[in-house]
Formats: structure tokens, sequence, C-alpha cells
């Protein structure tokens, strides 16, 4: 990346997985109300004609990987497709990359197949180097949780996109990278003022990785319990990682982030309907969050 990401983001599954005409509309009005990066999740298949398809629907916004899962795609076609992506719609692809969790790779691959995560993540950073078009650090950021992912992130990337973390993990991150490193964390949100409803839109969101280890080991270095990761969560693990209210409380939990060393927040507004494109609260929250 040329410069330093900075603003509020959109962090959408429905970019990736929804359809690509809607997709593209999206994108274009996102970037049009001002949010200034669009990221989008990886679990295998492709990757990089939905970024494509996101670049193309854009002219200024950084589209980013939240994160490119590094066992579903090798290192040179990485590298070749961000070579590609980059030579066509200029330097707007942010590559994020992560090493994922072990339940999903040991069931994709073989059991034991995910081993040594440091290692296997300097490996593929290494292998990103060699390539014919190297993807250089500034272009890559890594889904650091843990200080030693984190020092990696320090010294071989731009920095880390830590995701489903509190402001005290956002700080946690930006002292485990330095000053001088991106910090671009992502935050869910659930634009509703009734505290029951939004819980539960909060809980079936979490649902799916209150049984992963990196996040959980994550939540507990900040102090919270496997008490609080029983029964769908703890009403104050849900509260601490998923913001719910109105523009205010959502803009107010986006400034605690900054304020604890992000430079750039990435919203994912969360809804009934996780497949849906949450374009209205996108907008109802755009005055609040961009300034």
């Amino acid at each position: 990346m040329t410069t330093r990401l900075t603003g509020t983001g959109i962090w959408s599954s429905a970019l990736r997985y929804g359809d690509r005409g809607e997709a593209a509309a999206q994108a274009t009005e996102l970037e049009d109300l001002g949010y200034t990066a669009m990221w989008i999740p990886d679990i295998g298949g492709d990757l990089f004609g939905p970024l494509a398809n996101l670049l193309g629907a854009t002219s200024t916004a950084t589209i980013a990987t939240g994160i490119l899962n590094l066992w579903m795609h090798t290192p040179e076609e990485t590298a070749a497709q961000h070579a590609a992506l980059t030579a066509e719609h200029g330097p707007r692809f942010l590559c994020g990359i992560g090493i994922s969790h072990r339940p999903l790779i040991d069931h994709v691959h073989s059991p034991g197949a995910y081993q040594r995560p440091v290692a296997t993540m300097a490996a593929y950073l290494d292998a990103l180097d060699a390539a014919e078009v190297p993807l250089a650090p500034e272009d890559r950021v890594l889904a650091a949780l843990g200080p030693k992912m984190l020092e990696l992130a320090r010294t071989r990337a731009a920095g880390t996109h830590p995701y489903l973390v509190t402001p005290e993990l956002t700080a946690r991150a930006r002292e485990g990278v330095g000053p001088d490193r991106l910090v671009a964390c992502e935050q869910g949100v659930v634009l509703d003022t009734d505290r029951d409803r939004a819980r539960a839109t909060a809980r079936v969101h979490l649902s799916r990785y209150l049984g992963l280890p990196n996040y959980s080991n994550n939540w507990k270095r900040q102090g919270f319990t496997d008490d609080d990761l029983a029964d769908g969560g703890s009403d104050r693990l849900v509260d601490a990682l998923v913001v719910f209210g109105d523009e205010a409380a959502i803009a107010a939990r986006v400034q605690e982030h900054r304020d604890a060393g992000a430079d750039h927040v990435c919203i994912q507004v969360l809804t009934d309907d996780p497949l849906a494109f949450p374009l209205e609260q996108s907008r109802a929250l755009a005055p609040a969050l961009i300034t």
C-alpha cells in the first residue's frame, strides 16, 4: 500500500459470497458514503474473482482480505494474483493473511495437518518474498492475536488485522506491532437498541467462533474465563465483542478502538440474516463513523 490505511471500513461476507452484481453496486455506494476499505473473508474457493469484482466497482477504496487462509491458496498463486490485480487496479489490494484454526484445517485436510502456526506463517511469507513478483511486506497484514504472531506482523508485514477483539486487545495489538505498523481491527455491530434482540443477533454470529482456540485464548488473555465461553457466551463477553445500540453507541466503541491505537476500524454489521447485504444500516452509520 502506498499510504497507511485510516478511516472506517466495512467487513462483509456478503461482498464475497453474495450476488456479484449486487456486491459491486454495494461496493460503489459504500465508497461513495466514505468507507475507506472493504474486507472479505476466506475459507477456500475462488477468492480472487470477488476481489477483482470489488476492485472494479471502486476507484479509491482499499479492498482487503480479512483474511486469506494460507492453507487454501499457495503463496505462488497469492503473489501472482496480487500482482495481476495491482497492475489492473492500482495499489489498492491489501492482502490480509491468516493461519486459520486447527478444527477447520484438520477437517479439510487431515487430522494433525495444522501444525506450528508461527513457523508456517513465516514460511509462507518467505515464499511470497521469493515469488516471481514478490508480494511486498507493505502490501500484506497478518491476522495476529498472540505475542509471537504479532512480532511476525511487526517484522514481516505492514501490520495486523485483529478480528473479534475488544479495545483492550486492540491496545495489546498496538503494543505488539509498535508505533509504526498498521493496526486495522474488526468490530461487530448491531444497530438495534433492544438489548435482548441485539444480544440474540450477536450470539448467532459468535456461535461459530466460541470453540476456536485462537480466539478463546486471546479473550482469556484479557481475563475472560471458560464460564464466559459457555452456553453461547456470557452477556459480559457478548457485550465486549459486539457493540449494539444506536449510531452514537456504535461510534463510541469505534472511537475506543482508535483511542487504543487502531489506525483503521472495519465494522461488521450483523443482522438477523447473515447472508443479506446490510446496506441500510451501513448508510445510517456512515454520518456517525466517517469524518
